[in-house]
């Protein structure tokens, strides 16, 4: 009974989330009061230790909410450096309709998402759009960020929080998951964006703003030393800290770097920036909304609803096949369900040395939150950054060009499992 109680409060609070807009009630305040009223019934219906299981959850808050509030202070450091504008120039003089530059935009984002992470390069690459798309296009641009940042992030060990969890446990190595998963991952960017760019309408680009195209000497620096940041998250991922320690070393020595840089320089323009100026620019709503979201799962696992449902799907003793199908079945949860725990169940209930099962596993749920905006963390921020993309306005633009890109994946790698 306290479990029908707690999916239905669930499922009341998710369509809240969605009609936001109708009901003049802001997503992050119904995802505070639901993940709150969710632990209140974890703390009274059940015997779970709840200084542990709030360590665990809190610790996961944490390590997400410190990577975005780095990663967006980050980035408007450089906005203000205009590393942006140099691209927008470069980009701009390539002469391309809008429909192309989606293409360019929506193809970078699929690439970088794999180097770094598809986090950060949602944050970085709807920067980007905004130099180059206005209203529905916009919308349309940043609904193919989200889609190509987590088809990229799902075939790399380093691209997806749910790939480094199954990276780290030993399910596949960093090459298998490359190779497997790849053209699968590619397949659903290319059926998803080209089935956007449809919708792209071409306009005449609006240059009456001045096109950058050099930097100067300290903006180069500060410049560099911040992408390093982004790839310090690898080094430290693999020497088993966190990746926002990357990014927190980084925003500290770009901090440092920029004080000394105005008690020096002579340039009195851009370096008397104020880092504390970019920290207070960070989105905390959109920040207090994901870790709205976060609570809610998080109770439903320490309830056991999450165990129950994977015990569902994929059964006691489950089969290739059965293995095969819930994989799947994670996935389209996945858009309502945050993958993270469902992929820690899957974790502990299959048993299974086969790489290609764990790599379909990594695909189904990487890609399969880009159903619903609500479905990733990548669609969460974007969500934040872009406050006219709202769940339904996303649901309109995307839901058939993932669903469609999610089916030709899984297609592909079946093709690929059965066949070779």
């Amino acid at each position: 009974m306290i479990h029908l109680i707690a999916v239905v409060i669930f499922v009341f609070g998710f369509i809240a989330i969605s009609l936001e807009h109708k009901l003049k009630v802001n997503k992050s305040a119904i995802a505070l009061v639901l993940g709150s009223i969710l632990w209140f019934i974890v703390v009274l219906t059940t015997k779970v230790d709840i200084g542990n299981a709030i360590t665990e959850t809190g610790a996961e808050i944490f390590e997400i909410v410190i990577f975005l509030l780095c990663a967006m202070s980050l980035v408007e450091i450089l906005v203000h450096y205009k590393l942006f504008d140099v691209i927008r120039g470069k980009l701009f003089a390539l002469h391309l309709k809008e429909k192309h530059q989606f293409l360019l935009v929506t193809l970078l984002t699929f690439a970088f998402s794999g180097i770094i992470d598809n986090l950060t390069t949602t944050i970085v690459m709807i920067q980007i759009a905004r130099m180059f798309f206005k209203k529905d296009n916009l919308l349309i641009a940043v609904s193919g960020i989200i889609i190509a940042a987590n088809a990229g992030g799902a075939f790399s060990p380093i691209g997806d929080v749910t790939t480094i969890m199954l990276w780290l446990a030993d399910k596949f190595s960093a090459t298998s998951v490359i190779i497997y998963g790849f053209l699968p991952s590619f397949v659903l960017y290319t059926i998803s964006t080209l089935l956007l760019s449809k919708k792209i309408v071409d306009s005449d680009f609006d240059v009456k703003t001045k096109i950058i195209t050099k930097l100067s000497i300290s903006e180069k620096i500060i410049i560099t030393v911040i992408l390093s940041s982004f790839l310090l998250t690898i080094v430290t991922g693999i020497i088993g800290l966190p990746p926002y320690f990357g990014l927190l070393i980084g925003l500290g020595i770009s901090w440092v770097l920029i004080d000394l840089l105005k008690k020096y320089s002579t340039n009195t323009t851009h370096l008397e920036a104020s880092i504390d100026e970019f920290i207070k620019k960070t989105d905390i709503v959109a920040l207090k909304f994901f870790i709205g979201i976060l609570l809610a799962v998080a109770a439903l696992h320490q309830l056991g609803i999450l165990e129950q449902l994977s015990g569902i799907i994929y059964g006691a003793n489950p089969s290739i096949n059965r293995i095969i199908a819930g994989n799947i079945g994670l996935g389209l949860i996945s858009p309502v369900l945050d993958n993270v725990p469902l992929t820690a169940m899957a974790i502990q209930i299959i048993n299974s040395t086969n790489e290609d099962l764990w790599v379909l596993l990594a695909l189904s749920v990487g890609t399969g939150g880009s159903l619903l905006i609500i479905g990733s963390a990548a669609g969460v921020v974007a969500m934040g950054m872009v406050k006219e993309l709202n769940f339904e306005t996303y649901f309109k633009i995307a839901f058939i060009p993932a669903l469609i890109g999610f089916i030709g994946c899984i297609t592909i790698w079946g093709l690929q499992f059965f066949l070779f």
